[in-house]
């Protein structure tokens, strides 16, 4: 392997980082939108490819796990190529693939063109977050993660809505077409104005390593994302998939630290307690964040009716609380310790989804949900850009592009895990609960006549089940409420930052 070249300061100042600022969002939005505004739009490709159920889904599935096993090598596509060739090769890789997602006249070619725009889209998150580290300077990293966190963040709330609209109003196809002009504006002010801190150079393919990763991180994300499809274990496919992720991630971790000369995997990383520590805490908050963004659609669509375009809206309303707290706490988490900003995030969260699910009715409106959302939304912003301080201020620059990969991956891996075990608790508490409910009713106590009609006991089965699908998503609000609060004295586990703007260091 040749040696690292010297890497050189590209702060950026003015216009031109105002620029490349611009360029580096503009890519970051593409992703998280597409990451959410496709959910909308499944019932449509469903109608309109004549797919399936379990195919449609694979337009979501197969882009997760592609994003999931490219993102541990960003590091080292960004050796190899250069992290401004890398990032650029991403922008134009994810706006082409978008364009032939939109055209797609099938569901294989739909999913084929997902995977491949998943391959590219990996490197827009964990690529963009450290080159907005590295183009403020250190006393700015807190605004500079605040700024990041718009497109991080506020991106998977602007999903829904915008792509709830593009269906009901124009077509599906837009929810990938939306991508083309801003993928070229920023492909173009990235080549003009973006520097690269360090030249490309050669270095081995660690091909042991990369089967490894690819066995076992996408078994285990085919195994969350089709296991309560297939009831998890009881499934042999899904248990094939059990067993070939734990000895993949296994092998893998072992191999990378004892045996591989040129590790593909930076695991040594979490050597340092501190990035150890924010890794975990990232990926509660991907549980916590993205299954509820996952959830919510759901069941005002199926529960109460909303249409896409109103559930879309109502995901929104937890975006703006976002935007607006996350640039005003920017330069509070830099004086302060980081500790409490994470800790006030996690109990916001825990009496945002007790509140959600303590207002949950069959008749419940649009309205009734603004509270409990607007306070989630402040949640997010108190807890990931301080988390996101915390761990990137606590490596050295040249291990940035490590530790932020792995904060997206924790997101993205905790978001999977949430979503598959969420939806496996709303199928089951709506059984229990339809099963009390039903033997809760007899003739007597619902006034219905010695000899009901059929249509009588259609209409009370129908009041059963979907009482119980309330209370099924209510029960998944108080789960993750919980969860939420018993993340809470975790924090503390870190120790106090030091505030002196840079470095905040967690463990015993």
């Amino acid at each position: 392997m040749n040696a690292a070249p010297a890497a050189v300061s590209v702060v950026e100042y003015g216009a031109r980082r105002a620029l490349i600022v611009a360029g580096v969002m503009l890519a970051a939005l593409m992703q998280t939108l597409d990451s959410t505004i496709t959910n909308v739009a499944l019932p449509a490709i469903q109608g309109n490819t004549g797919a399936s159920s379990d195919e449609s889904t694979w337009v979501i599935n197969g882009y997760t796990i592609a994003v999931v096993i490219v993102i541990p090598i960003i590091p080292w596509l960004q050796a190899v190529l250069g992290r401004k060739r890398y990032f650029i090769i991403s922008v134009i890789g994810f706006t082409a693939m978008s364009f032939l997602c939109g055209v797609s006249t099938s569901i294989t070619e739909l999913v084929l063109f997902r995977i491949a725009q998943g391959i590219f889209g990996a490197g827009l998150l964990a690529t963009g977050q450290t080159i907005l580290r590295d183009t403020f300077p250190e006393k700015q990293i807190g605004l500079s993660q605040a700024i990041f966190a718009l497109g991080a963040i506020g991106g998977p709330a602007l999903g829904p809505p915008i792509g709830g609209w593009l269906v009901d109003n124009v077509s599906w196809n837009y929810c990938f077409l939306i991508n083309i002009v801003p993928g070229i504006v920023s492909a173009l002010i990235l080549a003009a104005f973006l520097r690269d801190p360090q030249g490309a150079r050669k270095m081995p393919m660690d091909v042991v390593g990369l089967v490894l990763l690819v066995a076992g991180v996408g078994a285990l994300q085919y195994f969350l994302s089709e296991g309560e499809r297939y009831d998890w274990l009881s499934d042999p496919n899904i248990l094939a998939c059990a067993v070939i992720a734990i000895v993949g991630i296994g092998g893998l971790i072992v191999w990378e630290l004892r045996f591989a000369k040129t590790p593909l995997v930076d695991i040594a990383i979490f050597g340092d307690r501190s990035l150890a520590a924010g890794v975990g805490l990232a990926l509660i908050l991907g549980a916590v964040l993205l299954g509820t963004q996952y959830v919510l659609p759901q069941y005002v669509q199926s529960a109460l009716g909303f249409t896409a375009t109103l559930s879309g809206l109502l995901v929104l309303v937890k975006a703006l609380p976002i935007a607006i707290m996350t640039l005003a706490l920017a330069p509070l988490v830099m004086r302060l310790d980081a500790r409490y900003f994470i800790a006030i995030g996690f109990a916001f969260t825990a009496v945002s989804c007790y509140w959600q699910g303590a207002v949950t009715t069959p008749d419940s409106g649009f309205g009734i949900f603004v509270g409990s959302l607007v306070l989630g939304g402040a949640a997010v912003a108190f807890m990931y850009v301080p988390l996101s301080v915390a761990v990137l201020g606590a490596v050295p620059r040249e291990r940035g592009g490590s530790a932020s990969a792995w904060i997206n991956v924790a997101v993205q891996l905790g978001g999977s895990v949430s979503i598959a075990l969420l939806s496996t608790l709303v199928d089951q508490r709506a059984a229990f609960h339809q099963s009390v409910l039903a033997g809760s009713v007899n003739v007597a106590a619902a006034h219905l006549p010695a000899f009901p009609t059929p249509a009588m006991l259609a209409s009370i089965a129908g009041i059963v089940s979907g009482q119980s699908s309330v209370m099924a998503y209510a029960d998944t609000s108080f789960a993750v409420s919980l969860f939420a609060a018993m993340a809470i004295p975790v924090v503390f586990i870190m120790r106090k930052s030091r505030n002196d703007g840079v470095e905040i260091e967690f463990g015993g």
